[in-house]
């Protein structure tokens, strides 16, 4: 069956199917014994969620939610070295750049866009170390 936003939202009631966690287990095989890292949403799952958004006329949510999909291919420990890297005076322009490639390399082109948006920004504001 294919995927309708409009009718099969809630994706865990309604097509539960489609719903897995990053180990492969479908909704009713998660229990208190499971492990919190497989306890995620997975890029897919985050994907469809905005397409229901989007079908909802909700573009701002779907566009979170896209950059939230992309975002789940990256590794935990590398988000918050970006987090850090953006904070103001912590990374020269080439640092970001080189945080931009790596988020290209994971599959994160929203993200990697918006640190190099950010260096530009930093650069005319005096914000870059």
């Amino acid at each position: 069956m294919e995927f309708d936003p409009t009718r099969d939202y809630p994706l865990g009631t309604r097509r539960p199917d489609l719903v897995r966690t990053p180990g492969g287990l479908a909704l009713d095989e998660i229990g208190l014994d499971t492990p919190a890292a497989d306890v995620r949403a997975t890029s897919a799952t985050l994907a469809l969620q905005a397409e229901v958004a989007r079908a909802a006329g909700r573009p701002r949510l779907a566009d979170s939610l896209e950059r939230a999909a992309e975002l789940a291919l990256v590794p935990d420990d590398a988000l918050l070295d970006v987090y850090t890297a953006l904070r103001p005076h912590r990374s020269t322009a080439a640092e970001l750049e080189s945080w931009a490639t790596r988020l290209d390399d994971w599959g994160a082109a929203r993200t990697a866009a918006f640190v190099r948006e950010a260096a530009v920004v930093y650069a005319e504001r005096g914000l870059l170390a």
